[in-house]
């Protein structure tokens, strides 16, 4: 078992340094068959997703470390070796996540990831991680999860310290430096391009940094002059009144502008109606609820079943037709009746 194993992970490796990637996932794949442990098991379980990663078969990377996690492996190993796999996974279920556009999961991936045990040179190097993570957490996380999160975390502010311009970033963004925060993101915007994982997503990635910095800080203001605003963010009012009218169509700013005077307005919200009109819809939704409790109750208790039609048997037996029962003699119509009355 053992030798085939062995012989399936040789050829997968001949295959992969040949560049022929289909045959090497192939190879890696076969092996599974004639795995005898679990370290056997994890080990065809990266081969399949550092191939996968290679052909940018994202669902198929997702599918292998579901698999890996299963693997009884790492209450049998030492805790260093647990926590190399342990991070090996996260870090490719965060760039799978990145890639299809997840990133608020991708980043929650990327923040346990553990330096010492980033291993995975063909993939990804720790200066990789601390890019990913950073920016999917400040397009996705809000003031609370930033600072709970990425801010206070001890393993990822190692990260951090190889990239200490995206540290810079975070701390003005949390601080609510968004000029400085903004200008910073502007100038390692060149390099980030360069990236083959990252540079689909820089604009997107951008674009959502800068409108959740236009809605924390308009947050806690009844109104704020773009004037000011526009000079927080080093943009003219004329391209901050069309970001801000793009965040009012989105839902994202509660807010009308007035642009005369070039002022945002919040709009005042009733809460005392807002919480009465929430309280009569849930009273709504628990009445019709226990209507059709009530009315399951009596169904079983009355051990009737009803057929999907008049023709529909069981065991050649035609079933009962709803229509052989006058309108008053229908159980099925007794019983809600019967349900109606008890909810009244």
């Amino acid at each position: 078992m053992c030798l085939y194993r062995q012989g399936h992970d040789d050829l997968g490796d001949h295959y992969l340094e040949c560049g022929d990637l289909n045959n090497a996932l192939k190879c890696y794949s076969r092996a599974r068959d004639y795995c005898v442990s679990s370290m056997h098991c994890v080990n065809m379980c990266l081969n399949v997703i550092k191939v996968s990663i290679y052909l940018s078969n994202w669902s198929h990377v997702l599918s292998y470390i579901n698999k890996a996690e299963t693997v009884p492996y790492f209450a049998e190993q030492g805790k260093e070796i647990g926590l190399s796999i342990t991070t090996k996974l996260r870090v490719a279920a965060g760039l799978a996540d990145m890639v299809c556009g997840r990133y608020k999961a991708a980043a929650k991936q990327f923040l346990q990831a553990n330096l010492d045990h980033v291993d995975f040179p063909e993939l990804l190097s720790p200066n990789n991680v601390a890019s990913y993570g950073a920016l999917c957490a400040l397009a996705t996380f809000d003031r609370q999860e930033l600072q709970r999160l990425v801010i206070t975390n001890s393993s990822f502010k190692l990260f951090l310290e190889l990239e200490s311009s995206l540290r810079d970033i975070i701390l003005s963004f949390y601080e609510s430096k968004y000029a400085k925060c903004l200008k910073l993101l502007d100038d390692i915007k060149g390099n980030l391009f360069l990236d083959m994982y990252l540079a689909g997503h820089v604009d997107d990635l951008y674009n959502q940094i800068r409108s959740r910095a236009l809605c924390q800080y308009f947050s806690p203001y009844a109104s704020a002059d773009m004037y000011r605003m526009a000079a927080a963010f080093n943009t003219t009012v004329t391209a901050l009144e069309d970001e801000l009218m793009n965040l009012i169509q989105d839902g994202k700013i509660n807010a009308r502008i007035d642009s005369h005077s070039k002022v945002l307005y919040a709009k005042n919200v009733d809460q005392r109606s807002t919480t009465f009109g929430k309280s009569l819809e849930n009273g709504t939704d628990v009445h019709h609820r226990t209507r059709a409790l009530i009315l399951r109750a009596a169904v079983m208790r009355s051990r009737i079943k009803v057929m999907g039609s008049s023709t529909s048997s069981r065991d050649g037996v035609p079933g009962p037709d709803a229509s052989q029962f006058p309108l008053g003699d229908n159980p099925i119509s007794r019983l809600v009746q019967l349900a109606g009355s008890a909810t009244a």
